[in-house]
Order: C-alpha cells, then sequence, then structure tokens
C-alpha cells in the first residue's frame, strides 16, 4: 500500500521523542495509573514507529503515516485545542466520515483531556443543530463535504479539506498546535488523572424521539478497546478496513483497539462494495466490522469469490440470519458475531464457537452461529430478566423458551445520559442497564435475541417475534433481505407484515408475478412457523429504509402499514 506523500514539515517528530505524559503528582500511588486509551498510541510510536498506521487511499489526496509522524500529528491536534480554549470536560465535536480527521480526533481531543462528540454525517442540518446545542459543543472540527451542517454555529468550527497538505486549513490549526506547544512534546500535556471522566459523547438515532447523549469515560474506553483486541484476534499483523463509520459509538472503540494492537487502518470515505472488495484482494485486509446490510451486500456483489486468506469480519448493528452466517463462511470470511448498544460502548457479547460444532451441518451451525452469545471479558455477565413490581430483577429460566429483557452492568456500560438523569434513572433501574431487546437463554447460558420490546407481534394473544420471522425469510433461496413489522388485523389484533427485497435470482423468477411470490412464499413457511407468525402480507420492494450504520428502520415500515390501513378505512 505504498502512496507517493511527504508529510507536513509539522508532521515529522523531532529527534529523541519521548512518548510519556507529564509525570503524575505524587498523590498518585506508585501501583495505579489512570486509564487512557491515548496511551496505546503512545506505545505503537515507540514500540513500532515507522510502521504504517493510517492508510487513506481511495481519494484526490491520498495520504499514509507511520505511528511516529501520525502520534506528532496527534500531539499537535491536542495543542491546537487547549489553544483554541478548550478546557477538560469541555466538548470538541466532529462531523466527517472514515477519514484521518475523526481517527486523530478519538486520540487528539482525549490528550487535551476533552470530550470527543462524533456527529453522524447523514443527520439533517437540524438535526445537527440540536446535537451542536444540547452537546455545548465549543470547538468543531468537520471534514469539507459537510461543513454546511455547521452553518450558523456558536461554537469555533475547523474545516479540514482531507488533503493532509500545506494551505488546507486543518493542517494550518495542526501547525498553529506544534508551535503553540514549544516543542514540550508529550510531557507538556496532562493526563486525564480520573479515568472515570468524560471522554465520549454519543448520541443515539433518535428514531422515536430527540436523541439522548451517551458519556463513556475513559476507563470504559479503554477496557472496550482491550476487549475488541481479544475477541477480534487483532494483532501487529493485522490490516483493518473502516466500514463502520467512525463516528456510530466511536467506531465501537475499534479507533483504540486497532492502534493498541499496532494494527494498520485503511479508511473508506463511503461504503463502497467495489472499493470494498478492492481492498480485499489487494490490501491484504484481514478485519473489519460492518452491520449485516453491509454484508449481504459484500456476499451478493458480482464480483464476490472465495478468499485465499483468513479475513474476520465483525458483525453487529443487527442481528446476522444463519443464511448470511453461513454464506459469509462459504467466502472464507470468519464472522464474529458480537451484540451491543450505543451505551455499551458498541459489542459487549460475542458468540463463541464450540468445536463440538463442526460436526453438526452447515445450517445447523450457522444457526447456533446467529444467537447473541456470552459477555465479552471485560463485562459483567448478560442477565436476561422479567422485572418485577418491586423494581427487582429476576433471571428467566434457561430453556430457550422463556422470554426476558436483556439487562447488563460493569466496565463497559455507559455512565450516564447527558444532561438526563431522569432517562439515566429509567435506564439503570435494578442496578443493571437495561437494554430494550427482548431474549431467551439457553442451558449453554448463550442468549438469544428474539426481538426489541416495541418489535414484538402480538397476534390473538399469542407473541410473535419479528426476529424470528425474519431469519426464517432470509433461508428462502430467492429472499435479499428481509423486515417484518405489525399490522392491524380486525380479528387477530395484529398480523406479521413483511418486506421483502429479491436476489437477482429472485427478480428474474418473479418479474411481473409478486401476487404469486407472495402465495409461494407462505407456503413455504409453513411447517416452519406457526400459524399466527406466517406474513399475513407480503410486500416485494426495491430496498429497505435504513439508518447511516445500516440499521432497517422499522418505524418507518411501521408508519406505512399504518397509512395502508388508514386508506381503506
Amino acid at each position: 500500500m505504498s502512496i507517493d506523500f511527504q508529510p507536513t514539515l509539522e508532521s515529522i517528530p523531532p529527534p529523541h521523542v519521548v512518548y510519556r505524559f507529564k509525570p503524575l503528582p505524587n498523590s498518585v500511588p506508585v501501583n495505579q495509573t489512570p486509564l487512557n486509551p491515548v496511551s496505546f498510541l503512545l506505545r505503537a510510536a515507540s514500540i513500532y514507529p515507522n510502521k504504517l498506521a493510517l492508510v487513506h487511499k481511495d481519494v484526490k489526496y491520498p495520504v499514509a503515516y507511520t505511528f511516529a509522524v501520525w502520534a506528532q500529528r496527534i500531539q499537535n491536534l491536542a495543542y491546537a485545542i487547549i489553544e483554541a480554549g478548550i478546557r477538560p470536560g469541555d466538548r470538541v465535536a466532529v462531523i466527517a466520515p472514515n477519514c484521518p480527521l475523526i481517527a486523530d480526533a478519538h486520540f487528539g481531543v482525549l490528550a487535551a483531556r476533552a470530550v470527543i462528540t462524533p456527529i453522524n454525517i447523514r443527520l439533517t442540518k437540524p438535526e445537527v443543530d440540536y446535537i451542536l446545542e444540547h452537546s455545548g459543543a465549543n470547538l468543531v472540527l468537520v471534514d469539507h463535504e459537510f461543513a454546511h451542517l455547521t452553518k450558523g454555529a456558536k461554537a469555533r468550527v475547523i474545516v479540514s479539506n482531507d488533503t493532509g497538505r500545506a494551505g488546507d486549513p486543518y493542517e494550518a490549526f495542526l501547525a498553529s498546535g506544534r508551535r503553540f506547544g514549544q516543542e514540550k512534546g508529550w510531557e507538556g500535556l496532562e493526563m486525564e488523572l480520573d479515568e472515570n471522566a468524560n471522554a465520549s459523547l454519543c448520541y443515539t438515532s433518535g428514531t422515536t424521539g430527540r436523541p439522548k447523549g451517551v458519556i463513556s469515560t475513559f476507563r470504559g474506553s479503554y477496557l472496550g478497546a482491550v476487549a475488541n483486541v481479544l475477541e477480534s484476534r487483532l494483532n501487529e499483523e493485522s490490516v483493518y478496513l473502516w466500514i463502520l463509520p467512525m463516528f456510530h459509538a466511536c467506531g465501537w472503540t475499534f479507533p483504540w483497539a486497532n492502534v493498541l494492537s499496532y494494527t494498520t487502518q485503511v479508511t473508506l470515505r463511503t461504503v463502497s462494495i467495489d472499493l470494498i472488495w478492492n481492498h480485499f484482494d489487494n490490501s491484504g485486509i484481514t478485519h473489519y466490522c460492518a452491520a449485516p446490510t453491509v454484508q449481504i451486500g459484500i456476499i451478493n456483489h458480482p464480483h464476490s469469490h472465495p478468499l485465499g486468506r483468513p479475513l474476520t469480519a465483525v458483525i453487529a448493528g443487527s442481528a446476522p440470519t444463519a443464511h448470511l452466517i453461513g454464506e459469509l463462511e462459504k467466502l472464507g470470511i470468519k464472522p464474529v458475531h458480537v451484540y451491543g448498544l450505543t451505551e455499551t460502548y458498541g459489542p459487549f457479547t460475542r458468540n463463541y464457537a464450540k468445536k463440538e460444532w463442526m460436526a453438526l451441518s452447515h445450517d445447523g451451525r450457522s444457526k447456533l452461529m446467529a444467537r447473541q452469545g456470552h459477555s465479552f471479558a471485560t463485562a459483567d455477565d448478560a442477565r436476561v430478566v422479567i422485572h418485577q413490581p418491586d423494581g427487582s430483577l429476576k433471571d428467566v429460566p434457561e430453556d430457550g423458551k422463556t422470554l426476558g429483557e436483556i439487562a447488563v452492568r460493569g466496565n463497559i456500560v455507559m455512565k450516564e445520559y447527558f444532561n438526563d438523569p431522569a432517562a439515566t434513572a429509567k435506564a439503570f433501574a435494578g442496578g443493571y442497564f437495561s437494554t430494550g431487546d427482548l431474549a431467551v437463554k439457553f442451558p449453554d447460558r448463550t442468549i438469544s435475541i428474539q426481538d426489541r420490546s416495541k418489535d414484538i407481534i402480538i397476534s390473538g394473544g399469542e407473541n410473535a417475534s419479528s426476529l424470528s420471522i425474519e431469519q426464517e425469510l432470509a433461508n428462502h433461496s430467492h429472499v435479499l433481505e428481509a423486515a417484518v413489522v405489525a399490522k392491524s388485523h380486525p380479528k387477530w389484533g395484529e398480523r406479521p407484515a413483511a418486506f421483502i427485497v429479491l436476489n437477482r435470482e429472485g427478480q428474474e423468477e418473479w418479474s411481473g408475478q409478486h401476487k404469486e411470490f407472495e402465495e409461494h412464499l407462505k407456503k413455504s413457511l409453513k411447517g416452519k412457523l406457526p400459524g399466527f407468525a406466517i406474513p399475513e402480507w407480503v410486500y416485494v420492494v426495491e430496498d429497505l429504509p435504513k439508518t447511516s450504520t445500516g440499521k432497517i428502520q422499522k418505524n418507518r415500515l411501521r408508519q406505512i402499514v399504518a397509512e395502508n390501513v388508514k386508506s381503506k378505512l
């Protein structure tokens, strides 16, 4: 991945650089050092200064930075942030796609003891305005393509033209930071002494109202990254492709995990399946994270083919189907199925494959791998509980049948909702964080999500899991994607309504015969699903509405079926 690029003069570290913060005060015990993910960068630059750290290739102005050069740029950013008047605990907003700017910010903002506030680039201007106002951000780092989202912002705005070259306003900002630091280096920067101080402020999707700000800490970010290195098997020979947006839950802590493991990172500004396959074939990619919708695009791409070397795909965002897991394996892509939320630093459970599963059929093994599994190494045990009238939590039987809510606590659970004590208290009732995800627990203590609490379909008094229906629909040879929501029914109260995207073969087979496909699909589900769970309505659509992180927007599908019902009244 050689690139003909020369970093700016200010990006070149001085000789005999010391990768260490200002010495800790004597009040800090010798046997304690506050956990801080910035320490991962200092260690990487000290051990592998000349190793390729960050590659930004598929753009007009490609760049590539070694750990030594990148550490200097991040140091410059930290000083520039401090020079801009940002104090410890202040929020620094970042609006950017996957590019060096947002990768820098995950370290530079924390090195300045400020709080990184990454904002979804696909939000509307009013939504961004709300987050900037609610977060109280005093500084905004923004990519040139999204600078319009900061128009009228009260905070100071620094624009990056994503060039890495002199003349770029972001480069000028970094150069100013280098001068302000007066070559004191890392030892001129104070380490955050309180590992439970606010480190990041990430906003939820807000599909049912205003988005909530999730506060995470230095300690939690550190331990989340440690877990992801372990669970994803990252190391100094790994090459990670940035498909997952870094603005989404701070990239599930992978901006820090990749540096802890000395991994080379390759950034993509946009999710292009063409570019993804090009990197798979030519850039030595070993790891990536992506939601199921992106994985579906990868396996169904015209150029998809079995790979001749190991490639690990970390899957989260929504539950993958057994069919998807099986198709990835056929390409030689090892799926690591994880589950989590913004409130848990991204993933906090993983499906741990067992050797005895290899004796099962491909479909049998895939169904087991589709479960959400057990908690991460740095997380407490994930419980499946029923909320009791007295406020306590009661575990469901480990029978794989009894439905309860996933509840978690521990090192990688958020600190709080920003400036929202009522929402925080509600979420933490019973001493655990209630996720809103409904699941069962099996005798081997694995958990398996059945649905979001708002997505359960109650038909004639029976609970139908939309996720279970979707899993079965995805097994059909002509189905590319499926989403199921409840639709009002005069007799049963609710019945499932399925939205189907056909794959290439399905489009050819059922062109102009969607009604016939509906009847065919319902017949194929008999004996596989109980009668009340078989979709009453099937809608063949070109695509499904999704969030910027690939989650299907079921609220929009529910709106569609509701409007359809009203039109018939």
